[in-house]
């Protein structure tokens, strides 16, 4: 639940103080100069009276001489001075001895009335009498705010015990009828008993000194509620709104219902968010009791609002703008506070109402605490609360001035839609690309990097000033170091995207690991360097690998392990180009014969510039092969060559050696020679024969 502007004690005490409701008794002019020689005490009982809208109040007067008489002189009184509370009427005063008393207005002040109480007898010297003093507390109607309130559904009022100064033993009984139930707003007063007709009574005992008692009283009847409905358009649709009043209270539930119907729709257009819930809104009308002592309450999950009786236009207001800023957009209670405060005091002038939010006063300054350490609802005490409040207004109007209305809107859009800061150039440029999100709204930590990233500059001075906590500080300083380094890879990175994972971890604060992350991102962007570099000296075209593996989400792992590779594939690929021969002699022309290492280098070079960086390092490695054993290759075909040439000429010596040696033989067997063989004999043929004839 979240808790409007002050607490309702206060509020009220505000109002009494406006009133001059709190003035003590004692502040009023004694009975008689001579006092205490005439002394008055009295057992006051207050009686609410709903029907009558009144609180009758009945003084069971104690009035004693304690002058002397002398031999000469007789003292005594015939009339005494009492002031009761301002605003009453209706005085009778009465007695049962001889005589007629009455009482008149002696003087009527902001603070008091004093009554001018006739004895109807002189009260002699040393002795006492005791009257009866009736007047009536009457509820005047007009402002919610008014002091005292008499009616079916809510009594409020301030209750006085009467007595002469210095004069103890006064006591107070007020008596509220069956049904209501009733509470201390100020001031002290034992608890009540409940009777068996079911009153409600309050009873002190005697008072030590009754002009120092004061307290005021609040009590309700529970019971139906009168309801009527509005259906203001917010944001383009409209919305059912409930009015929920006290039946005897139509007043409150016109000026409530309308200031709440007017203001939703100007507030959704200067937020810049549609209605944001599924449902309609309750305004109830309440007692401070109820809102938990607060002048207002916002329940988000029922959808309802308790506003009290009293409640100010500035705290309607500021539940109205509770429809946002209720824990579902923003997780601090002291952001939805601030919040609810500025754009409650942001939209009254366009709603034409004079409204003034908490000054933050150097009173209020004597009970500074970090926001942070602001409490749940109940769990501070009412110094603290009431400087959180204006601490929280002071800070938001600060926040304001830097962001504009434009960029408050930005924030609450991305709150809304839980779009986490740091988010990815790719995210913010493109509008098909879906932001990266967070889970839930966002606390102090996402706050204040949401509204840096919308580019208004530094934040980080408010919340040193306002917000954080001595352990938070540490904190901020490592933030402070992590942006700025986070600022400078992003810088380097260019067009590259870095790891969600990074950007998680500086979303989270958690700058150890965001700072590690860096780390190893400058060092793959040092290789990415260092790639190019090597790339354009070989005439290489770096491919999108390593580009693609900086944005995985594995801790740079992948990046690496590219980026290793992609060096080793241009060291082969030098280490290839190297080899080839400037101008290749006779050996390496030979052993380059059927190669193309050329087109294998250029081979390399494509598969480099596609990623396979395994293919290109196996065709630059195909290709150094080639030209490094160009020479041994090349004498190993010269040797073959020449060992070919020698056994051709060989061949060709013996094939004409063979050639001569048979024509020889041709001619040795021609007729009338014999072999010198002696195992072989030629004939010579007719052919022959007939040739030789020839």
């Amino acid at each position: 639940m979240t808790a409007a502007l002050r607490v309702a004690s206060r509020a009220v005490l505000a109002v009494l103080l406006a009133g001059g409701l709190l003035a003590a008794p004692a502040a009023a002019p004694p009975v008689r100069a001579a006092a205490p020689d005439l002394t008055i005490s009295s057992d006051a009982r207050y009686d609410v009276q709903p029907a009558q809208r009144r609180i009758r109040i009945n003084l069971d007067l104690l009035l004693t001489n304690h002058l002397k008489d002398t031999v000469t002189r007789r003292y005594y009184f015939d009339r005494a001075f009492l002031a009761v509370l301002p605003n009453t009427s209706g005085f009778k005063l009465t007695w049962d001895g001889k005589g007629t008393p009455a009482v008149h207005v002696s003087k009527r002040t902001k603070d008091y009335t004093l009554l001018r109480l006739d004895l109807g007898q002189r009260l002699f010297s040393g002795k006492s009498a005791r009257y009866n003093l009736r007047f009536d507390l009457v509820d005047p109607g007009g402002a919610p705010t008014r002091d005292v309130r008499v009616g079916d559904s809510l009594v409020s009022f301030p209750v006085w015990a009467y007595a002469t100064d210095s004069t103890p033993g006064s006591s107070v009984k007020v008596v509220f009828p069956a049904g209501f139930s009733a509470d201390v707003e100020a001031g002290a007063i034992p608890d009540p008993v409940v009777d068996a007709t079911g009153r409600t009574i309050y009873q002190t005992g005697k008072l030590d000194k009754p002009l120092s008692f004061f307290a005021y009283l609040i009590a309700d009847r529970p019971g139906a509620y009168s309801e009527r409905t509005v259906s203001p358009v917010v944001g383009g649709s409209p919305v059912d709104l409930t009015i929920r009043s006290w039946p005897d209270d139509e007043t409150w539930s016109k000026r409530v219902g309308d200031l709440v119907g007017r203001a939703l729709p100007v507030l959704a257009d200067q937020i810049g968010l549609p209605w944001p819930r599924t449902g309609g809104l309750t305004v109830q009308e309440a007692v401070s009791r109820s809102t938990g002592g607060y002048a207002g309450l916002f329940d988000p999950g029922k959808g309802v609002v308790e506003v009290a009786y009293y409640a100010d236009d500035f705290v309607i207001l500021h539940e109205s703008a509770h429809a946002w800023f209720n824990g579902a957009l923003l997780a601090d209670r002291w952001a939805n506070e601030a919040f609810a405060s500025y754009y409650g005091l942001s939209v009254a002038p366009q709603l034409k109402v004079k409204v003034t939010g908490d000054v933050l006063t150097p009173a209020l300054e004597a009970a500074r605490i970090p926001l942070n350490s602001w409490g749940a609802i109940g769990r501070e005490t009412s110094a603290v609360e009431d400087y959180a409040y204006a601490a929280t207004l002071a800070l938001a109007k600060a926040i304001a001035e830097r962001t504009g209305p434009d960029g408050l809107r930005v924030v609450w859009a991305d709150a809304a839609g839980r779009v986490g800061a740091y988010q990815p150039p790719a995210a913010a440029g493109a509008a098909s690309a879906a932001p990266e999100t967070v889970d839930g709204p966002p606390d102090w930590r996402g706050l204040l990097d949401l509204l840096e990233g919308q580019g208004s500059g530094s934040f980080d001075d408010l919340w040193r000033t306002w917000v954080a906590r001595p352990s938070d500080l540490p904190l901020l300083d490592a933030r402070q170091t992590a942006r700025a380094r986070y600022a400078t890879v992003v810088a380097a990175a260019g067009d590259w995207q870095l790891p969600r994972p990074l950007r998680d971890a500086m979303r989270a604060w958690r700058f150890d690991t965001a700072t590690a992350l860096l780390d190893d991102a400058t060092r793959i962007l040092d290789q990415r360097t260092a790639i190019e570099a090597a790339a354009t000296a070989a005439g290489l075209t770096p491919p999108e690998s390593l580009h693609v593996a900086f944005g995985l989400p594995d801790g740079f792992a992948s990046a690496t392990d590219e980026a290793a590779a992609e060096l080793e594939s241009i060291d082969r690929y030098d280490a290839a180009a190297a080899t080839r021969p400037a101008a290749p002699d006779l050996l390496q022309t030979l052993g380059l014969w059927g190669t193309t290492p050329d087109a294998e280098l250029a081979e390399s070079r494509t598969l480099f510039a596609t990623g396979d960086l395994a293919g290109s390092a196996a065709a630059a490695s195909a290709a150094a092969a080639a030209w490094s054993g160009a020479e041994d290759l090349g004498r190993g075909r010269l040797v073959s060559i020449v060992a070919l040439t020698l056994a051709g000429l060989l061949a060709v010596v013996l094939f004409g050696a063979w050639l001569r040696g048979r024509r020889r033989r041709h001619r040795a067997l021609a007729p009338g020679w014999v072999s010198e063989e002696p195992y072989a004999t030629l004939a010579a043929t007719p052919d022959d024969r007939g040739a030789d004839q020839d």
